[in-house]
């Protein structure tokens, strides 16, 4: 199996690391043509305003929309849930988009580099223990279409993750700790026959 990271900006180095730990050869794309033969895409966090301008320039968001219309999963972290929603709030102007997710997603919700934090979130889908999650810069889901399923939740009710079908969206960074039951969960939805499907195999790892 082979997973392809979006390697133009950010955190893809980590994202890497975390594939090959379970099990799953990384492929770094910046090309239309790396995005041959791979079984799913994670577009990792960043400054999703560059990393969006680099899409375009490398001709990689029509790709990109083609490849999920035909069921390739793609997982969005951070900066990367912002580039699959459909809707943004306080983006930049003309700030490229895949809008593949009927999500409505506000940029930088919760402050400045500075105001980052940790918290520990129940996951659907993951089971006990709870994962310990990183957010930096984050964005937040507002708003939810019908058939999008939220799968985590702040304390005070914010939306930090969501799945609709093959598209998996997290405000924050998997990557960036030890735990990698998000990572085997993604190679599942790509049919990794290694990859644990259950929950109860997930939350095991």
């Amino acid at each position: 199996m082979k997973i392809g990271v979006l390697a133009a900006q950010g955190a893809f180095a980590e994202h890497a690391t975390a594939l090959q730990a379970v099990g799953v050869e990384p492929v770094e794309v910046r090309l239309p043509r790396h995005l041959d033969g791979i079984d799913g895409l994670i577009l990792p966090g960043g400054e999703s305003t560059t990393i969006g301008k680099l899409l375009r320039r490398w001709e990689l968001i029509e790709p990109i929309r083609d490849l999920a219309a035909t069921g390739l999963p793609l997982w969005g972290t951070c900066a990367g849930m912002i580039l699959l929603a459909r809707e943004l709030v306080d983006g930049t102007p003309d700030q490229p988009l895949l809008g593949l997710m009927d999500a409505t997603v506000r940029r930088n919700a919760f402050g400045r580099q500075v105001d980052s934090f940790e918290a520990d979130l129940d996951v659907a889908r993951l089971g006990e223990p709870t994962f310990h999650a990183v957010f930096i810069r984050a964005p937040r889901i507002e708003r939810v279409g019908e058939t999008v399923e939220v799968l985590a939740m702040l304390e005070d009710g914010t939306i930090v993750a969501a799945q609709q079908g093959a598209l998996l969206a997290t405000s924050f960074h998997p990557e960036l700790t030890d735990d990698r039951r998000l990572h085997r969960y993604f190679a599942s939805l790509c049919g990794n026959p290694e990859a644990p499907s259950s929950q109860q195999e997930v939350s095991s790892g």
